[in-house]
């Protein structure tokens, strides 16, 4: 059968509209759990919306914020999609480097979004991201490690507590370590849980008026407490551990306690990843009787530049990723225990998932109890429960961080990091206007 040249020439030029009319999304995210499970679903995506493709650039927590951070302030347009946290959202969006979410269409429904999440994403009563999954914190512990040591969990655990059974529990002959916190430097790695921590120790970043108060009793107490339980009963190495190397070691059995982000809880439970599944407990965050426990408060988000030139199309992605029918493909995928967590009312009331999920309760009640204008004993000129939302803190927290993984790495001491802690953060916090 013969084509004329005219036809010829139609499908080929017909070819190319359809190559020209295909919008490659160029999304960047972070090598979490529930964000590489999001991967292997794309092709639901895409079949939904056959003009789009999807690109991944898959990262490390760290190496994601200061390639995302680079990107949107140098205006680089890179990527389309960005995966930010909750500290990101309204100092972007106050700069204009995001754009609002207008087009998620009437299916997504906002107003199931949980309060505590939603607040920390909106600018002027609109949403700048849309979450993919929240979290606050919590204990996971070893049942069977606990009843062996004739130790049970207290309702409200305190820091005390959690010390003396990390020693307890500890048992090197068989390469298990009574607990697993991270030592990994970064400001959302170490220095989250150190600030929550610090937080139910009766320590701030400042003092009302700005001064960085790192050479307090309240600091000296909290960095003291953390270096004792890694050195006595946490496994070798801990400076370089973040959540992903912690959340290996603890479903390989060798963590009798962890503490850190509640949506870890569908990973130590279920049987295809964690050897322990059927052996993990669920507690409060821990405090040190001051009124105040050491849950955080974030959620990790899905954001569009305001470089990117592919708006709608970025933006039918983030409505599929985050909406309610999302939750059912995973669930029907992976069982609803396996769902991103924290995010919308809806999963809460939903029985299903309540009964897949022994955490979910305790994850709610976290979240909804973190508040970040009040997470401290003292008060606090900034918001954040994990950090203080200023523009400055990623940069001043990142350094911070490093000295006091320097302190879990032999290389300092409790003092000389904290030192260092009190000079980097006054120099910077004059730098920019905030003290003389």
């Amino acid at each position: 059968m013969r084509m004329t040249l005219g036809a010829l020439l139609g499908a080929v030029s017909l070819l190319a509209f359809s190559a020209s009319a295909q919008t490659k999304l160029t999304i960047a995210t972070v090598n979490n759990g529930d964000m590489i499970r999001m991967q292997g679903l794309t092709a639901d995506f895409t079949a939904k919306n056959p003009g789009i493709t999807v690109e991944w650039v898959t990262l490390e927590e760290n190496v994601l914020r200061q390639r995302v951070t680079t990107d949107i302030s140098t205006k680089g347009g890179q990527f389309d999609v960005l995966t930010i946290g909750t500290y990101e959202v309204p100092i972007w969006a106050k700069q204009g480097w995001l754009v609002p979410l207008d087009g998620l269409g009437a299916d997504y429904d906002a107003d199931d979004l949980l309060p505590a999440i939603r607040s920390g994403i909106s600018d002027g009563g609109k949403l700048y991201a849309s979450p993919f999954y929240g979290e606050s914190s919590f204990v996971m512990y070893r049942k069977d490690l606990f009843e062996k040591a004739g130790l049970q969990m207290p309702k409200e655990p305190t820091w005390d507590f959690i010390a003396s059974a990390a020693k307890k529990i500890t048992d090197t002959s068989t390469q298990t370590y009574g607990i697993c916190l991270r030592g990994k430097a970064g400001w959302g790695e170490n220095m989250a849980f150190l600030t929550a921590m610090a937080n139910s120790m009766g320590a701030r970043w400042f003092d009302e008026k700005w001064n960085p108060e790192f050479t307090g009793p309240e600091w000296t107490k909290t960095l003291t407490t953390y270096a004792t339980m890694m050195k006595e009963s946490g496994p070798p190495g801990a400076s370089a551990n973040g959540f992903n190397e912690n959340l290996v070691l603890f479903n390989s059995g060798k963590c009798g306690m962890w503490i850190d982000a509640t949506v870890a809880a569908s990973f130590v439970t279920n049987p295809k990843e964690s050897t322990v599944s059927d052996k993990v407990g669920f507690a409060i965050a821990p405090n040190a009787g001051l009124g105040k426990n050491a849950g955080w408060l974030w959620a990790w988000n899905l954001a569009v530049p305001a470089g990117s030139k592919k708006t709608d199309a970025a933006q039918k992605f983030i409505a599929w990723a985050t909406s309610k029918d999302y939750t059912k493909l995973v669930a029907a995928k992976e069982g609803w225990a396996n769902v991103p967590p924290g995010t919308r009312k809806s999963l809460y009331a939903n029985p299903d998932y309540l009964k897949a999920a022994p955490f979910a309760e305790l994850t709610l009640a976290a979240i909804n109890a973190a508040d970040p204008i009040n997470s401290t004993v003292k008060p606090k000129p900034y918001v954040g429960v994990q950090f203080a939302a200023i523009p400055e803190f990623q940069g001043i927290a990142t350094r911070v961080g490093q000295s006091f993984s320097g302190v879990i790495a032999g290389a300092t001491s409790v003092e000389e990091a904290l030192k260092s802690a009190q000079t980097i953060t006054e120099r910077e916090m004059k730098r920019a206007g905030y003290i003389k």
